[in-house]
């Protein structure tokens, strides 16, 4: 499989492509070819008629695969395998556990009061942590702002959607994602794979890895994508 000629089918083809490049951008971004979005076939993208199956791949690839799924890059939605995630999450929280950060003063008291929410309760659907955290019109503001910027810094992930239900037990809506912290939802696997590494060490790590993805990519553009 090669990352500039590829066509996503089915959900398996999906699976194939983050498991072959590690990462994977949901929507068009700043690295061009380097998204879903690009790449899939036309009757798997969505229509308007609410049938968007690359939207209900989502939680099965992530039970499925294990990957980390979340708003890592510029605010937008990326999968990233299980192997990549570790360095991802290293690099990004510069080598702190939330703890750390939170002590030597790096974490507004949002983050911290957002985190241990997740941290409590998880995994815990989006719609549960804004009731428990009492975000709401004349409540609590700025989740989404949190909530972004702990993903972005390798805190929390979308472990899954879940569909809500009807008084009939019938799925309705869109799926609600669920949050939770690596450390939770991949375990070891995570936790004794994070810290292995420098922080600038799993950052030349992975920026070798977007070079040989995309050895035609100024490598500014690469490094900017990857901040």
């Amino acid at each position: 499989m090669n990352i500039n000629d590829f066509t996503i089918n089915s959900q398996a083809d999906l699976i194939e492509a983050i498991g072959t490049f590690g990462f994977l951008p949901f929507f068009e971004n700043s690295i061009e070819g380097f998204s879903i979005e690009e790449h899939i076939a036309p009757a798997c993208w969505y229509h308007g008629d609410g049938m968007w199956e690359a939207w209900e791949w989502k939680g099965p690839v992530i039970r499925e695969t294990g990957c980390a799924y979340g708003k890592f890059f510029d605010k937008k939605a990326c999968y990233i395998s299980p192997e990549w995630y570790p360095d991802f999450a290293n690099f990004r929280r510069d080598g702190y556990d939330f703890d750390a950060r939170w002590d030597d003063g790096l974490a507004p008291a949002k983050d911290k009061r957002l985190y241990d929410l997740i941290e409590a309760h998880e995994p815990i659907l989006s719609k549960e942590l804004k009731q428990r955290g009492n975000y709401r019109k004349g409540g609590v503001t700025g989740f989404d702002t949190v909530i972004n910027r702990l993903q972005a810094q390798g805190y929390v992930l979308i472990s899954d959607f879940v569909y809500l239900q009807d008084r009939h037990g019938k799925p309705y809506g869109w799926g609600v994602a669920e949050y939770a912290t690596p450390e939770r939802f991949m375990g070891s696997r995570f936790t004794e794979a994070v810290y292995r590494r420098a922080p600038e060490e799993s950052y030349r790590r992975v920026l070798t890895h977007f070079k040989t993805l995309f050895p035609d990519t100024d490598e500014k553009t690469l490094m900017k994508f990857l901040k």
